[in-house]
């Protein structure tokens, strides 16, 4: 499928920003499962120095130096990407979750570190005995790997409501397992701690989902979101997305940004500014399916 994306970022400062830099992750990643045809971003004010480059778990990352005073920072990237289907395969047909330590660390052979270091929890992936406890239904011994994170994929969307209300940047995955409320980024942590709980690689994904209208409304503008879900790891397939929001095993309706052990990694806009006071931040994103090439 061929996706058009816009994200608009838009900060506003009650007082002027004396300077202000920036990490920013909006350039989508070409790899296996899409290409970018085409990407653009405007910066206001322009940066005095931008400079662009591969971070260490492979993402395009943008460092901006703004020098000009401000008292508004806006950003819009703009993205053509082309996705595709992920290969046709049986879950059931993986290896076991108990039995991933002869795959992962096979003798005499040298160690995947990309594959390993998502087996860790990270700072926002600590699992405690209750998110584990949870899973552990899921991960019954013996059971293929992907037939069991399938499963746990189902219960979250199942089990836990969408609240935009309920969460903030800061609530512990521990207050969502409670509460079972939460957005997307909370049910990918969730998740996260859960399958590194039992010894599962697995992946922060960021990016953006397709959405469609009820049926009989036009889709609204600026009414799209930045969204997360996660990648499993098995010798059979190696990643493998799964959308806990969404209940499903994803297809080619996802678009990737980047991906990391959480969402500290890949921060769509991050940075320090000198100054400003108070600010308020607003966010437009559009998802559009458009025609093939």
């Amino acid at each position: 499928m061929m996706f058009e994306v816009t994200h608009k970022t838009h900060y506003r400062y009650t007082h002027p920003v004396a300077r202000s830099q920036h990490r920013v992750h909006l350039v989508p990643r070409s790899d296996g499962r899409q290409t970018v045809i085409r990407h653009s971003m405007l910066i206001e004010p322009a940066p005095f120095m931008r400079n662009d480059s591969i971070d260490a778990l492979g993402n395009h990352v943008s460092i901006l130096d703004i020098e000009e005073p401000h008292r508004e920072f806006v950003l819009n990237a703009r993205s053509a990407i082309r996705t595709f289907k992920p290969v046709a395969f049986d879950f059931a047909q993986t290896t076991p979750w108990d039995a991933l330590d002869e795959a992962l660390y096979p003798p005499g052979e040298s160690i995947d570190i990309d594959v390993v270091q998502n087996r860790c929890a990270s700072r926002l992936t600590g699992a405690t005995l209750a998110i584990r406890e949870y899973a552990a239904s899921s991960f019954l011994p013996g059971r293929p790997v992907l037939d069991a994170v399938f499963d746990l994929t189902r219960r979250v969307y199942g089990e836990f409501t969408f609240d935009s209300a309920a969460t903030d940047i800061s609530t512990p995955i521990a207050q969502v397992l409670k509460t079972r409320r939460g957005v997307c980024q909370d049910f990918a942590h969730l998740t996260l701690a859960a399958l590194r709980a039992h010894g599962v690689p697995a992946r922060y994904m960021s990016g953006y989902v397709l959405t469609h209208p009820p049926p009989g409304q036009l889709k609204l503008t600026g009414s799209d979101a930045s969204h997360a879900w996660i990648a499993v790891w098995a010798p059979e397939t190696k990643w493998r997305e799964f959308d806990p929001t969404n209940g499903l095993a994803v297809g080619d309706e996802h678009v990737l940004l980047a991906h990391g052990r959480d969402y500290a990694d890949v921060c769509p806009i991050s940075g320090v500014i000198v100054g400003g006071g108070e600010h308020t931040v607003s966010v437009s994103v559009d998802v559009a399916q458009i025609p093939e090439r």
